[in-house]
C-alpha cells in the first residue's frame, strides 16, 4: 500500500474539550479547524510585527539605491557638459559615452526598485 493511499484511510483522533472531561475519544477533525493555535502556526503578534518592520526596513533600504542612480545620471551629463566645453570637436563620442553611463547607472536604480518590491510584495 502506498504512503498516499495510508494518509487517506488515516483517521486523526481529536480529543474536544467536552470528549477531555468525559474521556472520550472523538474520530475526525471535529475541533482542529476551530482552535486558535491552528490558524495562528505558531507565531506570535509580536513576531508578525517584527517580521513586518524587518521588511519594511529592507526594502528602504535598498529603495535608497535610487537616489544613488538620481545623483550618478546628474554626474554623468555634468560630466559631459564640462568636457564637451573644453573640446567641442567631440561631441558625438562624449554623447555615446554619457548615454552608456546613463543606461548603466539607471538600471543600477531599477535593480535597486525591483529588490524593494521583491521585499515588500514576495517575502
Amino acid at each position: 500500500m502506498s504512503a498516499l493511499a495510508r494518509a487517506a484511510r488515516f483517521t486523526p483522533r481529536v480529543m474536544t474539550s467536552q470528549s477531555a472531561m468525559s474521556g472520550r475519544v472523538s474520530t475526525g477533525a471535529v475541533a482542529v479547524a476551530s482552535s486558535p493555535q491552528s490558524s495562528q502556526l505558531h507565531t506570535s503578534a509580536v513576531r508578525r510585527d517584527i517580521d513586518s518592520a524587518a521588511k519594511y526596513i529592507g526594502a528602504g533600504a535598498s529603495a535608497a539605491g535610487v537616489a544613488g542612480s538620481g545623483a550618478g545620471i546628474g554626474s554623468i551629463f555634468g560630466s559631459m557638459l564640462i568636457a564637451y566645453a573644453r573640446n567641442p570637436s567631440m561631441k558625438q563620442q562624449l554623447f555615446s559615452f554619457a548615454i552608456l553611463g546613463f543606461a548603466l547607472s539607471e538600471a543600477m536604480g531599477l535593480f535597486c526598485l525591483l529588490v524593494a518590491f521583491l521585499i515588500l510584495f514576495a517575502l
